[in-house]
């Protein structure tokens, strides 16, 4: 293997840990404080830290923000994303809300293709529709029943629309892109995201008392934007420019194992073999597409 697509799968390997923390860590704050709230300062927070390396980078001139309704709507979508995600982990195991987000994949072929015209190929398909079936077993916990008469929880149904913003924004960013630089748009999502969360989320926003947080919620408020946000940016464009979007994606299904770890490390022990058959499955759809093509 060329080392430029080491390079790339270490990246990506790197990058489904710290997305995997996300949610772990995530669930220890999520009653702290209102999800839209969290996700408004987390906003916020990194715009100023992206926009930061964007001016000291000299990427950032005001023409590339024309038409900046797009970078609104786009905020808006991942906004949802992330309030349903902290909204689910209230109330659902992270485990399982990670599992919801392997559907991910699946829908960001069906939404890319009816925007973009893009079509999977066979054997990508075939790993998706695994990848689905895995995810599904471990969101309905290995109750067949349950499986069959498609009895969700309500965390997972909360959480599936915020994976489905998430799967409409990645065709969505390729269709309205007019070329920047990847930190620029991605700071003006940030942006967007953070005006469209305090116009929404105001009031939940100003009787939040920040000040008495526990310095627990901080600790993970860093990680949040820092790691699972920043440096999880940057770990993307790397490993895009080295392999091909199906390996990308295909790293989507490792972040159910990862939460796995985090919870053990956690103390809170292993999850049932029933519910490990469901990761087993989703392993298969990774393997799949980190398969070469040929």
């Amino acid at each position: 293997m060329p080392r430029t697509q080491l390079f790339g799968h270490l990246a990506m390997l790197t990058l489904s840990f710290l997305v995997a923390g996300s949610f772990s860590l995530g669930s220890t704050i999520a009653h702290l404080v209102p999800p839209d709230a969290l996700t408004a300062m987390r906003f916020s927070s990194g715009a100023i830290l992206v926009g930061s390396i964007a001016m000291f980078t000299s990427k950032l001139k005001f023409e590339h923000f024309k038409g900046g309704w797009r970078f609104i709507f786009l905020g808006g979508l991942f906004s949802v994303f992330f309030v349903t995600m902290f909204e689910a982990l209230k109330i659902t195991q992270p485990v399982s809300t990670s599992a919801v987000f392997t559907l991910a994949p699946p829908l960001t072929a069906i939404f890319s293709y009816l925007i973009l015209r893009q079509v999977a190929t066979k054997r990508i398909s075939i790993a998706l529709a695994i990848g689905a079936v895995g995810a599904l077993w471990v969101i309905f916990r290995a109750d067949l029943a349950a499986f069959l008469s498609f009895n969700i929880g309500k965390g997972e149904a909360i959480f599936f629309i915020g994976v489905a913003a998430h799967a409409l924004y990645t065709p969505l960013f390729r269709k309205l892109s007019k070329g920047e630089p990847v930190i620029v748009s991605t700071f003006g999502v940030m942006v967007g995201g953070a005006i469209v969360l305090w116009a929404l989320s105001f009031n939940n926003i100003a009787t939040t008392n920040w000040a008495n947080l526990p310095v627990a919620f901080w600790l993970v408020f860093i990680y949040l934007v820092v790691a699972a946000s920043s440096l999880t940016f940057f770990l993307l464009q790397f490993a895009a420019l080295r392999l091909p979007s199906a390996k990308v994606m295909a790293y989507t299904y490792l972040i159910t194992s990862w939460v796995i770890f985090w919870e053990f490390a956690k103390g809170n022990g292993l999850p049932s073999i029933n519910i490990l058959v469901g990761i087993a499955i989703t392993t298969i759809s990774l393997i799949l597409l980190l398969k070469n093509e040929n």
